[in-house]
């Protein structure tokens, strides 16, 4: 035999013989099998172990044995040999041999049946069995070198290291081998790859040391192919199927992650089965068996339920029995939500015994203790309940622990708390605390206040033990929107700036439509009272443009620098009133090159109310809001309502006065099951306290409201509102072929903005699986109405005349409209602060044909020089041909919008995604069907 071989007894239950082979080098390494013939993903067959030949039994001695086995002899001596690690004492104890007892080759049998149960060993054999000098040889258990796992992908390694017992330094011994197996093997199963299969596999090495190999074959992911349900009669497979959390592997449940079996989550259907039946009445329902069976092929499940229904129950009389003297028990029953005759709805039960604790709670009693008596007529099928309310003391806060919290102090969660120690207790306060703090986004959402048994029976303790997270926020990111094309953004935020609280911000977005950059901080409790006073300092490039074909164009660009003082102080709970100040500077210019005519605003280029915006301007305004909060949570609620009212006023010194009022309200359900119903409401108007020439409205456009893309969903950026569209016309009148364009994508449109607006949005949030929860998706359905109106009808910019024919008679062109002449208009230059005519030299000059100069004879070299020459020249006019303007979008009949819409906290930022149709418009909206925008806050 080689020497790099040698013989391994691994006992019966490993399956016979196992050989390691002894190798230089690990890479090039040979293995065996060490559980030869099964793979531990289930139990060798009967007939494998049938086939599979009976271990040898362990030779007593290398001499043949002794003739008659029953022979007794002495031992006169013992010891053992071969040991490394082990002391011989600690091998002979394991044996019940001792040196002057008696022996019989039964006894040394059993001797080697007890020192390899002690897995320390790989091999004993005696010898000295006819002299009664007794030797042990004994080869012991290698040791671990290392651990190896091969083939694992859906499991990293440091999972399953930490699950298993096998470590470097240890002896190796089977029991432990087998172990591991199973529990990395159970590792998948519990991912539902129940197809998975572990090979262990060891590679001797010198000084007595192996390394083990565990091979992994994970296989399919195990999904339920079909839910099975036996015995409903009143209640469909679909229906019941849809309460489980189990769902079958179908098209439509690719994106969730309760396709794959789990026992414990049958378990939790069962009892969501039982738990709908008892809502729908059915007290005596039963899930009488419940079985996962496992396809040949290992990839799917098939699960059946047996159940029984049972009749169907109504309430019979409700009571309250109450041992505590300040609650009337009738009225107390009058106020329960279920009535005698309704149908029997198990649920309703345990939200009556929360209602009546918390009523409890409200009046000062902690721990009042609600427990319902069931009276079941089996015979009338009705359920009568009694709610006892056990006596109880009013309890009082004794004191109240925070704990949990590293960065932020105590203070800043202790004055969210609306008890304080020595108040009587309130569960409602105690509830409105928790939401608070919840709100304050410091700390894990499933924060809740524990309530705790004080020092007397009258005592309570509550403990705010809180979870913190990330409060520091560093976004440095690129993105594509829909509205804005390439978007740079870079912020830094600390919404618990030193842990006190406060909120420090700075921000900088660059993008094809606007640029700014912005500092803010906010204090909270300013000197520890409840009063906010927070500042912003910014710098915002706005463009505004419009669209000719696929070709975007600039109109007015915008730039506001200025700042802003807020005092918030609270006048309730709920209610909070805030004041504010803002100056700020802002500059409308034109692009002079694009839209000016010796060096000013030319109306036929840019429009007259683009020209009447022009210029800059002070404006010095103070605001009040009114709020009212009472959301659970300001980051994403699932409950309650919010409500702003503002006026802000323009006037105190400055250029603007202005008078504008502004309104938004939302409030949030949820309806259960995940779903997050919300609704919306805002609005806003603008009166301005200048006067204003006629066809001019006195609100500049900079302060008007407008309406689209992104917050109104199904129609384009300022796509709703007040509008003048610029058609031109194809052909000519000498042609006979004038005709007005009605190709949308050729016509100006330019929406200038309304004094009032409103807008209205219904939302449905969808939850889905967990997986997809885990990733950061939320889908929603939406339905959104709103308008925006109210300005003046500006003046035309330009009256083009009506061509006539040879006779005087008006001309018409064929779609109707009027055949319109283009308009000359003279130009001229500005030389020393004086606008001189230009003119056009004659092409027949020989000095400067066709050259522009400011000499009606002759020409100069420079504009405004001494004339020279004898041509004479003609007045030198730009043509603008003809166009008509509409003036469309200023309705106040509300424009309508449904669609789906998908939040996701994707790896390159928040995404939002929307696919909406307007299916309600007025004449001159533009509609948009799908946006979307990454990068940006949504």
């Amino acid at each position: 035999m080689d020497a790099g071989f040698r013989p391994i007894f691994l006992g019966s239950d490993w399956g016979g013989m196992v050989t390691a082979l002894k190798v230089t080098k690990f890479g090039v390494r040979a293995s065996a099998v060490l559980l030869t013939g099964t793979t531990w993903f289930a139990l060798a067959t009967a007939a494998q172990a049938q086939q599979a030949p009976a271990p040898a039994p362990a030779p007593v001695a290398q001499q043949p044995a002794p003739a008659v086995a029953a022979e007794t002899r002495t031992i006169r001596s013992l010891r053992v040999e071969g040991t490394q690690r082990l002391e011989p004492e600690t091998v002979l104890s394991y044996t019940r041999l001792r040196v002057g007892q008696t022996y019989t080759t039964e006894s040394l049998d059993q001797a080697i049946r007890d020192v390899l149960a002690s897995e320390l060993l790989a091999d004993v054999t005696i010898e000295g069995v006819e002299s009664g000098d007794i030797v042990l040889r004994v080869r012991e258990n290698p040791v671990i070198n290392r651990v190896i796992l091969e083939g694992n992908k859906r499991l990293k390694d440091d999972k399953i290291v930490k699950e298993i017992k096998l470590a470097p330094r240890q002896m190796f011994t089977r029991t432990a081998v087998r172990a591991d197996v199973a529990r990395i093997v159970e590792l998948y199963r519990r991912q539902g790859r129940f197809a998975a299969t572990v090979e262990p596999k060891m590679v001797s090495l010198d000084q007595n040391r192996v390394d083990i190999v565990f091979e992994v074959r994970e296989g399919p992911k195990s999904k339920v192919r079909q839910i099975n349900i036996i015995g409903n009669e009143q209640f469909s497979d679909g229906k019941l199927r849809g309460e489980m959390a189990t769902k079958q592997a179908r098209l439509t449940t690719i994106m969730s992650s309760n396709t794959s079996y789990d026992q414990d989550r049958l378990a939790y259907d069962q009892q969501k089965l039982r738990q709908f039946y008892l809502t729908e009445g059915y007290a005596d329902f039963r899930v009488v068996s419940a079985v996962a069976e496992l396809t040949p092929d290992k990839r799917d499940f098939i699960i059946t339920y047996v159940v029984e229904e049972g009749p169907r129950y109504k309430f019979g009389p409700v009571k309250v029995d109450s041992n505590i003297r300040d609650f009337d028990d009738e009225a107390l029953a009058k106020g329960l939500a279920m009535k005698e005759g309704d149908w029997y709805n198990a649920k309703l039960v345990e939200d009556t015994i929360d209602q009546l604790s918390e009523t409890a709670g409200a009046f000062g009693y902690a721990f009042a203790n609600v427990s319902p008596d069931f009276q079941r007529d089996r015979e009338k099928l009705t359920m009568s309940i009694n709610f006892n309310i056990a006596e109880a003391r009013r309890t009082y806060v004794e004191r109240i622990d925070i704990t949990g919290n590293t960065q932020t102090q105590d203070k800043v969660i202790r004055r969210e708390m609306r008890l304080a120690e020595g108040d009587a207790f309130n569960t409602f306060l105690v509830k409105r605390s928790q939401d608070r703090i919840n709100s304050l986004g410091y700390f894990n959402e499933k924060f809740e206040i524990e309530q705790k048994e004080g020092s007397a029976p009258d005592r309570v303790i509550l403990t705010a033990n809180v979870e913190e997270k990330s409060t520091g926020e560093l976004t440095l990111s690129a993105g594509f929107s829909s509205l804005e094309r390439f978007i740079f953004q870079g912020s830094i935020r600390q919404r618990n700036f030193r842990g006190k609280g406060q909120d420090l911000r700075l921000s900088a977005d660059y993008s094809s439509y606007s640029k700014s950059v912005e500092l803010g901080f906010t204090e909270p409790y300013l000197f520890d009272q409840n009063v906010a006073l927070g500042g912003t300092i910014f710098r915002r490039d706005y463009n505004s443009f419009n669209y000719l074909g696929t070709d975007r164009r600039t109109t007015y660009q915008q730039v506001s620098t200025g700042g802003q003082v807020v005092l918030g102080v609270p006048l309730t709970e709920y209610w909070t009133l805030s004041g504010r100040y803002s100056l700020t500077h802002d500059s409308v210019t034109l692009d002079e090159s694009t839209f000016f005519t010796d060096g000013a605003c030319d109306p036929l280029k840019a429009g007259r109310y683009l020209c009447e915006a022009l210029g800059k301007r002070w404006t010095s305004s103070v605001g009040l809001s009114l709020i009212y909060d009472s959301l659970n949570s300001r980051l994403r609620p699932t409950r309650g309502q919010r409500l702003v009212l503002g006026t802000d006023f323009a006037g105190l010194g400055g250029d603007v006065k202005y008078l504008r009022g502004r309104f938004d309200a939302d409030k949030y359900w949820n309806i259960g099951s995940g779903f997050i119903f919300s609704a919306g409401l805002e609005g806003g108007y603008i009166h301005s306290l200048e006067d204003a020439a006629a066809g001019v409205d006195p609100v500049r456009i900079t302060d008007r409201f407008f309406l689209g893309e992104p917050q109104f969903r199904g129609f384009d950026i300022r796509g709703v509102g007040p509008r003048i569209q610029r058609i031109g016309f194809t052909g000519s009148v000498a042609g006979g072929n004038q005709a007005l364009i009605t190709n949308e994508d050729q016509i100006f449109d330019d929406a200038i903005g309304g004094r009032a607006y409103y807008l209205g949005k219904l939302e449905l949030e969808i939850p889905l699986g967990a997986g997809a929860r885990e990733m950061g998706i939320r889908p929603s359905i939406f339905f959104m109405a709103g308008a925006n109106w109210g300005v003046r009808e500006p003046n035309k910019t330009a009256t083009f005349t009506q061509a006539t024919d040879s006779a005087g008679n008006l001309l018409f062109n064929a779609d109707g409209s009027p055949s319109l002449l283009p308009i000359q208009t003279p130009q001229s230059v500005n030389v020393g602060g004086e606008n001189l005519p230009l003119y056009a030299v004659s092409l027949g000059d020989s000095v400067a044909p066709g050259a522009l100069t400011t000499c009606s004879v002759g020409y100069a070299t420079e504009y405004g020089g001494a004339c020279s020459g004898t041509s004479i020249n003609t007045r030198y006019n730009i043509q603008t041909d003809p166009f008509i303007e509409n003036f469309l979008g200023n309705s106040p009949k509300p424009r309508l919008s449904v669609g789906i819409g998908v939040n996701w906290n994707s790896p390159f930022g928040p995404l939002r995604l929307d696919l909406a149709h307007a299916f309600l418009t007025q004449k001159g909206d533009d509609t948009k069907l799908f946006t979307f925008n990454v990068g940006t806050s949504f």
